[in-house]
């Protein structure tokens, strides 16, 4: 038994990893491919990565180490507030700057490495969250749960990203883009709002 949870405990830990790993990596490009296309809907995504890699550090926090469960619920209180408070942050930038390029018809370089970042996250993501939830049930853990629930809401995500993205490649509708970007805004509201309530 001890065995089978050292086991799970290394796989969540695992898990975590390749998050944070996938997270930074997927960030870095997206912004790069942000700045040559011009695009704020793969900037928001890629500001979006970071802050879930930050969350995936939380999760390996919480399996690294043993701490009293006093020292886990107040360092991780804190942590899950900085992220919600973040979220809000970056939701006004890309808010700001799809508001901006709609005003001013600024329109985005259509970007097919966008659209090749999209479609990974789209078959990665749902993988990876699924790995995440049944590793949290079998150690009942509602961290790993939450964090695996996150994981799929990126898929969500990336969906959205893809789609505008794909209207701009393919159509030439560049409007799609800064019209996910305040979809993405809007998904970064509810991530930081649903944050912050969990620690009330």
């Amino acid at each position: 038994m001890i065995t089978v949870n050292a086991d799970l405990h290394k796989k969540a830990l695992n898990l975590s990893y390749f998050t944070v790993g996938y997270n930074i990596i997927e960030g870095i490009v997206s912004i790069l491919a942000a700045s040559l296309s011009g695009s704020v809907a793969l900037l928001g995504f890629g500001l979006d990565s970071f802050v879930e890699s930050f969350s995936g550090l939380i999760i390996i926090w919480r399996f690294k180490k043993k701490r009293t469960p006093q020292e886990e619920e107040k360092v991780e209180k804190r942590a899950v507030r900085l992220v919600g408070y973040t979220f809000f942050i970056l939701a006004f930038y890309v808010a700001f700057e799809s508001i901006k390029k709609l005003y001013q018809f600024e329109a985005p370089n259509p970007s097919i490495l966008g659209i090749i970042i999209a479609t990974l996250s789209i078959i990665i993501m749902p993988i990876l969250s699924h790995m995440k939830y049944q590793t949290g049930k079998s150690l009942k853990s509602r961290s790993l749960i939450a964090d695996s629930k996150e994981t799929l809401a990126c898929a969500a995500l990336s969906i959205a990203l893809l789609i505008g993205l794909g209207l701009n490649y393919f159509l030439r509708i560049w409007q799609a883009d800064p019209v996910i970007g305040l979809v993405i805004a809007a998904f970064l509201i509810k991530e930081g709002y649903e944050s912050l309530i969990g620690e009330e």
